[in-house]
């Protein structure tokens, strides 16, 4: 899964890799993505890693981030 591989090189705790895991998961089922390969799924990992870098760390607001940047209501 992308945003574990991401993550094993990030500088992130093991409470903040929780949050950031759980707001992956959420995207892929608020996005109705089922296919963990799916290149979309690294998109989405990589834009949950950023927009935490930012500071934000709640995982259903990251998803609302991400869902919005990808143009789709969830």
């Amino acid at each position: 899964m992308p945003i574990y591989r991401l993550l094993q090189r990030s500088t992130f705790g093991p409470e903040e890799i929780k949050c950031l895991t759980t707001a992956f998961e959420y995207t892929l089922t608020v996005l109705n993505l089922v296919d963990r390969d799916d290149p979309a799924t690294e998109l989405i990992a990589r834009r949950i890693i950023e927009i935490a870098k930012l500071g934000v760390l709640d995982p259903k607001e990251i998803c609302g981030m991400v869902v919005a940047e990808f143009g789709i209501r969830g």
